[in-house]
């Protein structure tokens, strides 16, 4: 295949297609043409290039194309579970604030890559049973706020805890999973988690959680 034929024929491939991430091995024939191509393409603004080997085809607008959701960049880049809103990010994603950080920032439970300045990664490798427990991002929020909930919950408890009910009424929260990925998180984080199972009438789930060794038993969310 000529360069000029596999050119045209990735070009087309890409602004056919929806709005998805694109590498260059996604594509068969020369590295080199095709890595050309995408360059070219980045420079006529048709994809965006987010970081190296790593392009992205969304929907155009007056400022350019419009870049990928950061959840769905933060996913690509680690590819695995247990990845979920941290900090402020955490906070709104749950209701529990209405602060909207200047960048989005995610909870990895591995080490921390090197990214463009779009997103912001904080490593939580020690707590791998998030992972294990295939944890969705809402629930990984949830124990991110636990870790600072004095500083990122905006409103009183009583809301904070319907906020919470009604996630784990939804499914969207699963209380038993919590439960055992609490197992690898702090000290504050596993007994506000109880405390937090008290007050839902899932005092059950507590039985799960390892008892803390600095904090008293049944520590409230303030504490």
């Amino acid at each position: 295949m000529s360069e000029a034929s596999l050119a045209s024929k990735v070009r087309n491939r890409i602004l056919t297609s929806g709005d998805r991430f694109w590498s260059p091995a996604d594509f068969d024939g020369s590295p080199a043409a095709v890595a050309q191509t995408l360059s070219r393409m980045v420079r006529a603004g048709e994809i965006r290039r987010m970081r190296r080997g790593l392009y992205w085809h969304g929907a155009p607008t007056r400022l350019g194309m419009a870049p990928p959701p950061s959840s769905l960049f933060a996913n690509e880049i680690i590819d695995g579970t247990g990845i979920g809103p941290a900090g402020w990010s955490a906070a709104l994603e749950l209701g529990l604030s209405t602060q909207v950080p200047r960048r989005d920032t995610f909870a990895i439970p591995v080490r921390s890559p090197r990214v463009p300045g779009s997103i912001r990664f904080v490593s939580r490798a020690a707590s791998y049973k998030r992972r294990d427990e295939n944890l969705r991002p809402g629930e990984v929020a949830l124990l991110e706020v636990l870790r600072e909930w004095n500083t990122l919950v905006e409103i009183s408890d009583d809301d904070a805890l319907r906020k919470i009910a009604n996630f784990i009424a939804t499914g969207a929260l699963r209380p038993e999973k919590l439960a055992r990925a609490a197992d690898t998180e702090p000290s504050r984080v596993r007994e506000r988690l109880c405390w937090l199972f008290d007050e839902l009438g899932r005092s059950e789930l507590t039985k799960a959680i390892r008892p803390a060794r600095r904090y008293p038993p049944r520590i409230r969310l303030a504490a």
